[in-house]
Formats: C-alpha cells, structure tokens, sequence
C-alpha cells in the first residue's frame, strides 16, 4: 500500500512529463541522494572510496555515454577505452599547458575533444551498420592504443612529465593530495548533473529521433528523421560523456594516467558488459550494471577468505570472468532488459499490490 498511486492528479502537462511523476519515486530519489552526500563522508573510509565509489562514479559515466549510443540509437561500438583515453590526455594535456584553468573548464574541454573525434567515427554510420560499424569503432581503439605506445608527447603528461599541480584545480582547491571527501563529492555532483542532462535530453525530440532510428532506421527516415544527423549526435554526446568520464577517472581519483587502463580488455568490453547486464536504453541500468561489476569482484574477494578459502588472485580473476559471462548469456536469454528490466517487474507488481498476480 506504501507505493500507490491513488490521489496522485496530474493537472499539467509539465507535471505529467516529470522524471519522477510518482511521488514515492522523487521522494526515494533525494533521500538516496542525500545519503550519498552525507553517509560517506562522514563513515566512509579510504577503502570504501578507492575500491567502490570512485570506480562506480567514474566509470558511470563511460557506461551512461555508451549507453546513449548502443542502447539508445542502436549505434555498436568498442571505442570505449579509446575515448576515455582521449578524455584523459586531453585533460592532462590542459592541465600542464593551462595550470590556471578550472578543473570544470578541463573536463569539458576534455569532452568536446573526445566528441569531436567521436564524430569522426561517426561519419561511417551513414555508409556502415552493424558489425561494419563495430569494426570502425575497433579501429578507433586500436589506434588510440598505438598512439599512446607510440607518441611520447602524449605519455608525458606535462612539462615535466609529473602529474597536475594543485593549482590546476583553481577555486576549487582540487589536487592529487586533496581530501577524499572533496573528491567524491566533486565526482558526485559531475556525475548528478550529466546524468539528469541525458535524462532530459532522452525525454524530449533527440531520444525520441535516437530510439527511432534504433527501432527501425528507415521508418524514421520516412517520417522525417534525419538519420545521419541522428547518429552523428548520438556519437558526439556518447564520446562526449565517455571524455569527461575518462578525465574525471584520471585526474580526480587516479592522479595520473596509466596506459593499460585504456585497453580493449580492460576498459571496452567491461563497460560494454555493464550496460548490457543493467540493461540497455536504460539509464537506471547503466548504474545498476556498474554497481554490480563493480561490488560483486570486491565481494569475492573478500568473500573466500572470510569463510576460510585462500584461493590464488588468478584463479579469482577466472572465477569472475565465468561468473560475469553466465551471466550474460542467462540475461540475454531470459531477460533481455538486463537489470532494469527485473526492477521495472518488481516496481509494476508493487505498484498493483495485492491485486498484481
């Protein structure tokens, strides 16, 4: 009886178009989001921010902007760990040639350069789908990768080759030895207002178009949506989320860039099982996919040894990979809308309680 609906009058469009147009739902929503400001910094400890919050919040980032292209437009890629390794350079990059700039100012810039190379990739999505389009994407990675390997102007990310200096950081009083604390919530309020953004922009005649063309491109095309302008925005803020995720990953939490964090094992595929265990088109999704790939390798990790099994970290690392892939099959197969598809059954049967079946 906690979540129903009756009483609950819409008398505006604008109140019937709401992100939360049910009241226990806004409700949930800030006392969640209040918890997340107040609880870890008051309790929480270096661990719980090294091993949980940080990778949760930077790589949420990465997955919500691939999200907007795969599960949104219906766009493939495996450019993921390219563009968060775009974003981190270029972030590091201004900061040693701009220490006075803002670290906001950075992390949008960071973005814009990865959307512009995204859009790059992008051009082929007119001539190509599919798996074509995929291997576009990989070429991306692959070249980033060589870049990197290659190019010692970008592996040295300053003058002289050391990490930012506080005073990139501007007003607000950022630096790799800054509190914990100020980081997380630095990363919390990025990662708040980008993830209303692309709810918003979701909502409205953009991810109308995005979905559109996912469903069936030439439908779309009959009916007035331009497709190549679609996806060429789908690319652009999809590399764009991706860009600032990658930066605020480097410069927040890591202090520094480290190469093989951008790899296609490492980087692209994770995010790619993480949209598709939480569900794809679905923003809610996207932060229970990374949430769970996240927690669940620090839970068997900590797991074996609390009830007496000392297991060796390479065979933990398997355990993991076999756990993850199951996964993904069983969820392909029975539930194709990933996590949020469970979440949205549950929320319909508690909405309905005691009369849903």
């Amino acid at each position: 009886m906690i979540y129903r609906e009756a009483g609950q009058f819409k008398t505006t469009y604008a109140a019937d178009a709401r992100i939360f147009p049910v009241a226990q739902d806004r409700i949930v929503f800030c006392v969640l989001f209040a918890l997340l400001v107040v609880v870890p910094p008051a309790i929480g400890s270096s661990y719980l921010y090294d091993v949980i919050l940080f990778p949760i919040l930077g790589l949420a980032l990465c997955a919500l902007g691939l999200n907007i292209l795969t599960g949104y437009c219906g766009q493939l890629s495996f450019g993921t760990g390219g563009f968060m390794a775009i974003g981190a350079y270029a972030a590091f990059k201004l900061a040693a040639l701009f220490p006075w700039m803002n670290i906001l100012l950075i992390f949008g810039m960071a973005g814009l350069i990865a959307a512009f190379f995204g859009v790059l990739v992008g051009l082929s999505s007119l001539r190509v789908k599919g798996f074509y389009l995929l291997s576009a994407t990989l070429a991306l990675q692959f070249f980033v990768e060589w870049a990197i390997a290659r190019m010692s102007w970008l592996r040295s990310h300053g003058t002289t080759g050391e990490g930012p200096r506080d005073e990139i950081f501007a007003i607000l009083a950022m630096g790799p030895n800054a509190p914990v604390e100020r980081k997380y919530l630095l990363m919390l309020l990025i990662v708040t207002v980008m993830t209303l953004a692309a709810k918003n922009l979701i909502r409205g005649r953009i991810g109308r178009s995005w979905m559109a063309t996912r469903d069936m491109d030439i439908a779309a095309q009959l009916i007035g949506i331009r497709p190549f302008a679609t996806k060429l925005f789908a690319f652009a803020v999809s590399s764009f989320y991706i860009g600032v995720g990658g930066a605020m990953n480097a410069i927040v939490y890591q202090g520094f860039v480290d190469p093989s964090a951008f790899e296609l094992f490492a980087a692209s595929f994770p995010v790619l099982f993480m949209i598709i265990i939480g569900g794809l088109g679905s923003i809610l999704g996207t932060y229970l996919g990374v949430a769970f790939m996240v927690i669940v390798p620090v839970a068997l990790r900590n797991l074996f040894p609390a009830v007496g099994l000392e297991i060796p970290p390479h065979i933990l690392q398997h355990v993991e990979f076999m756990l993850f892939g199951g996964l993904i099959v069983l969820i392909l197969i029975y539930e194709p809308r990933g996590l949020a598809g469970l979440w949205h059954i549950a929320n319909e049967k508690l909405r309905r309680w005691p009369f849903a079946h």
